[in-house]
């Protein structure tokens, strides 16, 4: 047998004898236990893969940065009956941490989490770039398509836009970015199907889908949360009686890259799908992740007759029933001119 073997068993076959001992013993292991742990760095790191045994484990943390015998922590792991309750996760520790804070930190998935958040209003494209810049992510969607997206998360058909809920979702360091839009797609599924099983009676909506297309719309609408309500009102009071919604941020949509920031009056003639203004109807996919407010509203939307709306300039808008109306508030708050 070799020094190096000899000495691992040796130093073994010493932990538990000192775990089991009393006296002095129990003093030198206590101390050991309650002293914080060389750190080869200011912070050391390690990924937790499920089914990693306790053994794999302790040479993880040594191969990281944890400088003692991996053996030592072994031993202490299996002696304290927690080794099998470790969980999986990414886990960070700084100087200061002991032996049995390390454990406990794994046996209560104390993680080190790293934070992507989700913007209501954003496109799936301005998603997919905020999640190729997220830290600590498997990058295994950055070469797919957004159809290609929607086949992996078991969505095959159904257009990506739309299909994810804003919000700040917490993940782990070394996780795929798929698992984080799995999440983000299950999270706006449940959440569509729960404002829909909520909707006013009359709504003139076939399904969860126009739902969704008609919030995302009532989401790039809104300058004032309050508004939200009433937007949708609008919207729908034009879809009941078939006027054009006439929206310009749908018509915004269907340029794509070709929009420079000024949306002209050839814009508005130009006929794509998205434009509200030639074709009559909702679009044909959402143009924007709605949040829980305007999915709420797109359902559920202020009783009223108006059929149009001006934005004051101080991000609330002001209602029309009639154009005659309506054209006195452009004029007021668009061309600052008076009546």
């Amino acid at each position: 047998m070799t020094g190096i073997g000899a000495g691992l068993r040796w130093l073994g076959a010493l932990v538990g004898a000192l775990v089991l001992a009393g006296g002095a013993a129990a003093a030198a292991v206590w101390w050991w236990l309650e002293h914080p742990l060389p750190l080869a760095s200011e912070a050391v790191e390690l990924s937790i893969e499920a089914g990693t045994s306790p053994k794999d484990v302790a040479q993880g943390w040594v191969d990281a940065g944890v400088q003692v015998t991996p053996r030592l922590l072994y031993e202490w792991f299996r002696w304290s009956g927690q080794s099998r309750r470790i969980r999986a996760g990414s886990y960070q520790i700084t100087p200061g941490t002991s032996p049995r804070q390390l454990l406990d930190k794994m046996v209560r998935g104390d993680e080190t989490l790293e934070t992507l958040r989700v913007i209501e209003g954003w496109t799936v494209r301005q998603m997919r770039e905020a999640l190729g810049r997220a830290p600590h992510l498997k990058p295994l969607t950055r070469e797919l398509s957004d159809a290609q997206l929607m086949e992996a998360l078991g969505a095959a058909g159904t257009p990506a836009e739309g299909r994810f809920f804003p919000d700040t979702y917490l993940y782990s360091r070394g996780v795929s970015d798929l698992t984080v839009l799995k999440r983000a797609h299950r999270t706006m599924s449940e959440k569509l199907a729960a404002a829909w099983a909520e909707r006013a009676a009359d709504l003139p909506l076939k399904n969860p889908d126009e739902a969704l297309i008609l919030a995302s719309i009532v989401e790039k609408e809104t300058g004032r949360a309050s508004d939200r309500p009433l937007i949708s009102s609008v919207f729908v009071n034009r879809l009941r009686v078939g006027m054009p919604l006439q929206t310009d941020p749908t018509v915004i949509y269907g340029l794509g890259d070709r929009f420079d920031g000024d949306l002209r009056k050839r814009d508005l003639l130009t006929d794509t799908p998205f434009n509200t203004y030639t074709r009559g109807g909702l679009p044909p996919t959402p143009i924007a992740l709605p949040g829980l407010a305007s999915l709420r509203a797109a359902v559920r939307p202020q009783p009223g007759r108006a059929l149009y709306f001006v934005a004051r300039g101080d991000g609330s808008s002001v209602f029309s029933e009639t154009l005659a109306d309506h054209n006195r508030a452009v004029n007021q708050y668009q061309r600052r001119s008076s009546p």
